[in-house]
């Protein structure tokens, strides 16, 4: 599905911009070439299409400078996360390649496994290092470290970010609610692993515990406290970016906010911010972060030829007694929740700001995937993907430059489930191989009546009440054939 890269395509970027910002128009000290846009991409952690006002008119969390990017951006209605967790999503981010074609078939990886990404292989930073980029990442990684059964922290952590494309990294090895509680940087952590810590309240789904403050026990840094990863990010994000207004590169940077994945920690500045308890005040919080970077952006003159992203890595984990609870929708009208696939679990919030490219105000329809932004960045900087990169990614450039605004970019995508259970989405239809949502605690359900396939009428039914398989073996064919077909690609 990979779109092939075309130096010609940039000339979709802009129709009163030959290729060039001059210092002039909009007040840097040097001329930027549009085809090296710095970049800027934000992973949140377990953010709900419903979370965002730009995407939610109801939603009782405020979300001043996201909803800002998407004024002046684009904001696209029908982005997909490849998966509904969070390991094979930030897998397939970084190497525009679904997460189940590696050794990963299911699930999400832990503190102490080894790296995911495979040796030599593409990356959004090694593609954007050979284009000429400052690479750097701050944030949470989640892909694993070394190459040992199990991650030793007292030796160099290779390989890892700076084996895949990065100059720089900074960050923690997997979710805040996993051990080890740590920081690391490049290949070393930054303090030895000298303590532990207990297992701190109940996860999600539990009961009606609304899993708040839950970590589990494990080995932690003297001085690391789960409260100040998100601010101590944000400051460093914001520095490395306005350390950069008078580089004569362009940088990338993998913001990957470990937020408002549990354990929900705003601090005192947040609490109260939103209706939505302490899982809304973090949200209040990431967006403020958000809006840090964006300040930096402003105040070292790069905003112009900056592209910003912003999206979640899958759906909010967000249950019916939430909703009953806060009167807030964290999935919108979507039925389920993160790790299932239903449309709750990977339809995602997916933003991109570019002031010198994108018209602002645009919203797209488009069918996407978070995979496509390897085959994207490629487009825009005229960097050749190999043919075994970016297998599943395809370029967005047409739709972000309005030249393809009606177009399919892509005929369909697949998404993937905690479990392994697969759905294709094409056109108006969504089938999903299989008869629950193979999400969390899917196992347990009794599925001797419930029909084997689910077919899905999105344009008719985007909240997926109603399994029609039966009345259209034709397009059940078809999405199967088309979904076997997809996943015996090399």
């Amino acid at each position: 599905m990979k779109i092939n890269v075309l130096l010609s395509s940039l000339v979709l970027l802009t129709a009163n911009v030959s290729g060039t910002l001059s210092a002039h128009e909009h007040g840097h000290t040097q001329a930027k070439d549009l085809s090296k846009p710095n970049v800027i991409y934000i992973l949140s952690d377990d953010t709900g299409y419903g979370d965002l006002g730009s995407y939610n008119p109801n939603s009782k969390i405020p979300t001043p400078n996201l909803d800002k990017m998407a004024a002046q951006g684009i904001r696209f209605t029908d982005a997909h996360s490849p998966s509904s967790v969070c390991t094979p999503t930030r897998y397939s981010v970084l190497t525009g390649r679904y997460a189940w074609r590696s050794r990963l078939k299911k699930g999400v990886l832990w503190g102490y496994d080894p790296a995911l990404i495979e040796d030599g292989r593409e990356t959004l930073a090694s593609l954007l290092k050979r284009s000429g980029y400052n690479t750097v990442g701050i944030g949470k990684w989640h892909l694993g470290l070394g190459d040992r059964k199990k991650t030793d922290y007292t030796q160099p952590l290779r390989p890892g970010p700076v084996d895949n494309g990065f100059d720089y990294y900074y960050g923690i090895p997997a979710s805040l609610d996993m051990s080890p509680y740590v920081y690391f940087e490049n290949d070393k952590v930054v303090e030895p692993l000298s303590k532990k810590i207990a297992t701190h309240g109940k996860p999600r789904g539990q009961g009606f515990y609304d899993g708040e403050g839950y970590w589990r026990g494990g080995a932690i840094s003297e001085n690391f406290k789960h409260i100040d990863v998100v601010p101590h990010f944000t400051e460093k994000a914001a520095n490395y970016i306005k350390s950069q207004k008078d580089s004569d590169k362009p940088f990338f940077l993998f913001f990957p906010v470990p937020a408002p994945h549990q354990p929900w920690l705003p601090t005192d500045e947040f609490k109260g911010k939103s209706q939505v308890g302490a899982y809304g005040d973090f949200i209040n919080q990431m967006d403020a972060s958000i809006g840090q970077l964006m300040a930096a952006l402003d105040d070292a003159e790069l905003t112009q030829n900056t592209i910003i992203v912003f999206t979640s890595d899958n759906g909010s984990h967000w249950y019916e007694h939430d909703t009953k609870k806060y009167g807030h929708s964290a999935n919108y009208i979507y039925r389920g929740l993160k790790g299932g696939v239903y449309e709750g679990g990977h339809r995602v919030p997916f933003i991109v700001q570019w002031p010198a490219a994108i018209p602002a105000g645009q919203v797209s329809d488009q069918l996407v995937n978070l995979t496509d932004f390897m085959a994207t960045l490629a487009d825009i900087t005229g960097t050749q993907l190999a043919e075994d990169a970016g297998e599943d990614s395809v370029s967005l450039l047409p739709i972000l430059t309005g030249k393809q605004a009606d177009k399919p970019v892509r005929e369909s995508t697949i998404v993937h489930s905690v479990s392994g259970m697969f759905a294709i989405l094409k056109g108006p239809w969504k089938l999903i191989d299989g008869a629950t949502s193979g999400g969390f605690g899917a196992g347990k359900q009794d599925t001797k009546n419930l029909p084997p396939i689910q077919l899905f009428n999105l344009d008719k039914d985007p909240s997926e009440t109603t399994n029609v398989y039966d009345k259209h073996p034709k397009i059940v064919k078809e999405l199967l054939s088309d979904l076997e077909r997809i996943k015996n690609q090399s």
